[in-house]
């Protein structure tokens, strides 16, 4: 079965070239580093580096406060991050700068992978949530590098994605040495897929452990301050394609009965920022945007924050706050930004990727759920109109967000161990 998927790979191969010259039309940068993606790069002679990779923007964000760790405990290894999306990339410099070294992760071909751990020469790989590759897996265990899966979880739809080549990534999954697993039901799931069930522990998920950005509230109440303190306010982040049409009929809804309501509207992939702007445009609100304008005016409408790794202060400077993809069968975002914030947050039906959190904070009473887009400006308008239950639903999304912390300090006590073997 690996001899059939390394053969696929390879015949696949022109068609990952051609993926990659037409992203590298989009994007630069990008387009100067693809040769990457085959393990061709420079590396600064390493030996024993710390290998993390997550593999876009959310695992980067739930990766920081265990890369900050690594930083801290063991400050003479050097620190490889690698990530596969242009914008993973930025946030990972965004947070880091100069102090890790960024490369992408190259494709699951053989030489490649060989190319890559011969360059950074890791003492041990941590793979953030969920990227299995037979390949690499494979070239960790007989180079002897210990492989742990952190933070891990498995949605029922990438188990059935992986069903097919079930025996494949069962040996796949033999390799790692521990797995992390962010609840009992990613663990089970782990289970079911082959892991070796001694070397599952269920740690909690990192992404409670995230700081909240140093200013991130002063900054959110300059603001409120700026538009007007009594201004209700409520923030649409990480939306996808038809999410937005929906967001902006909800809003409609809004203002009507809320004349100067204010949306802040977060979409989710860069290269979306233009075309939803001018949609935004061409249904007659009055716009905004953060690249253009910076904050909102007291006169708009709807203001567009085109920009990555700045919604912590706009979260802040929310009432209420809806996070996208949820919506839409993408499986939803991170609810923990706004609830660590004390902000009151709403999801659509689709939450999947993160079942268990979502579950929580709406059975505590610190998320409501809307059942679609039909729904979305009724229930938010109500809470809009009722200052006591967004406190209150604020302060139960608080209590969820600290009770869940720690899950860092444990991973960091699995890593010690499997690098004092």
């Amino acid at each position: 079965m690996r001899y059939l998927y390394t053969l696929a790979m390879f015949l696949v191969t022109p068609l990952l070239v051609l993926r990659l010259l037409a992203r590298g039309v989009r994007s630069r940068p990008y387009h100067r580093r693809w040769p990457e993606r085959f393990g061709f790069f420079h590396a600064p002679g390493f030996n024993g580096s710390l290998w993390v990779h997550a593999v876009s923007v959310g695992e980067v964000n739930a990766a920081e406060p265990l890369i900050k760790a690594l930083r801290r405990d063991y400050p003479d290894a050097p620190l490889v991050i690698t990530t596969v999306t242009p914008t993973g990339t930025a946030r990972v410099h965004q947070l880091f700068g100069d102090s890790v070294f960024h490369v992408y992760l190259p494709y699951d071909l053989p030489y490649s992978v060989a190319r890559f751990l011969k360059k950074i020469r890791p003492r041990l790989a941590l793979i953030v949530e969920t990227e299995i590759w037979p390949n690499l897996y494979f070239a960790c265990r007989r180079r002897g590098i210990p492989l742990m899966i952190v933070n891990a979880r498995l949605s029922e739809r990438s188990m059935r994605g992986y069903k097919p080549m079930r025996g494949m990534v069962r040996s796949a999954l033999r390799c790692v040495r521990q797995i992390a697993a962010q609840s009992r039901t990613d663990a089970a799931r782990y289970r079911l897929l082959g892991a070796d069930p001694q070397q599952i522990v269920v740690a909690g998920n990192m992404k409670f452990d995230m700081p909240i950005p140093e200013g991130a509230v002063a900054d959110g109440a300059v603001m409120r301050e700026h538009w007007g303190a009594r201004r209700p306010v409520w923030m649409a982040a990480s939306t996808h394609e038809g999410e937005e049409q929906a967001v902006l009929e909800a809003h409609l809804q809004v203002l009507r009965h809320l004349p100067d309501a204010l949306l802040l509207l977060a979409p989710r992939h860069p290269e979306r920022f233009r075309l939803v702007e001018y949609s935004v445009r061409s249904l007659g609100f009055n716009v905004a945007t953060r690249s253009v304008d910076g904050i909102p005016l007291q006169h708009t409408q709807v203001f567009l924050i085109d920009a990555m790794g700045q919604l912590m202060p706009f979260f802040a400077a929310a009432d209420v706050a809806f996070v996208g993809g949820s919506l839409v069968p993408i499986g939803g975002h991170n609810v923990l930004e706004p609830a660590a914030l004390s902000i009151p947050v709403l999801v659509g039906p689709h939450t999947f990727n993160f079942q268990e959190i979502t579950h929580s904070l709406i059975q505590q009473g610190g998320a409501l759920r809307v059942k679609g887009c039909a729904e979305l400006g009724p229930d938010l308008l109500q809470l809009l109109c009722d200052a006591a239950r967004r406190e209150r639903m604020g302060l139960a999304a608080q209590q969820v967000f600290e009770r869940e912390r720690g899950a860092v300090k444990r991973i960091m006590q699995l890593i010690d161990a499997l690098l004092q073997e």
